[in-house]
């Protein structure tokens, strides 16, 4: 295995590190969940660098990679629905699309997404990430480092203005709205997905 698929392998493995962290309640190992996953988004950035750098693309690179970005966005947005359980005002009060369905909706896609990939993968067709795929990953990812963050410095400022301020922000209709919005880049870059196929799986790209 060469170190960028090393690299998205660790990703997956730090996945369930930092869904255990992030539901733990305490203090401190809520603000290392938040490390753990800064760390994991960066072998992301850093493996696709590294491969396209030194040439280390290979098919179980293409299809690893995007699955742990997978695996590692599920368990934040996982992590996100059970704090909405035990805090239903978590991401607003009001919620046009029930919370659980806007999470559904982002892991339904990427699992089934996956699961259509490995078919065509022991089939030996090749893929190739559409930029639309490329540009949800990236709106994701950044959404759960700045959500991470915030809950990171609330509870380590619990009390203070700082951790009021945030915790408003976190509760309002304005966060479940930026959500929303994401869910739905998320249905469309599936959606695309099967519409740029044009029926034929071959041609298809993915992510």
């Amino acid at each position: 295995m060469n170190f960028p698929n090393t690299l998205s392998l660790i990703r997956i493995l730090l996945a369930p590190v930092f869904l255990y962290l992030f539901l733990s309640g305490e203090t401190g190992l809520v603000a290392a969940s938040f490390f753990v996953y800064t760390i994991a988004a960066l072998t992301d950035w850093y493996d696709g660098w590294y491969a396209r750098r030194y040439g280390f693309k290979t098919r179980w690179g293409q299809f690893i990679d995007p699955l742990a970005d997978k695996i590692l966005t599920s368990a934040a947005f996982t992590g996100f629905y059970l704090m909405n359980q035990h805090d239903p005002g978590f991401f607003g009060s009001s919620e046009p699309v029930p919370f659980a369905v806007l999470i559904a909706v982002i892991i339904l896609r990427d699992i089934l997404l996956t699961i259509v990939r490995s078919v065509q993968e022991l089939r030996g067709r090749d893929f190739r990430t559409s930029m639309i795929s490329k540009t949800k990953t990236f709106i994701q990812m950044t959404f759960i480092f700045v959500i991470l963050g915030l809950i990171s410095i609330s509870a380590i400022a619990a009390g203070s203005e700082i951790s009021v301020s945030i915790n408003s922000y976190l509760h309002s209709q304005i966060n479940y709205y930026i959500l929303l919005l994401i869910t739905a880049l998320t249905a469309a870059s599936g959606a695309a997905y099967f519409f740029e196929s044009g029926g034929n799986i071959e041609k298809q790209t993915y992510n």
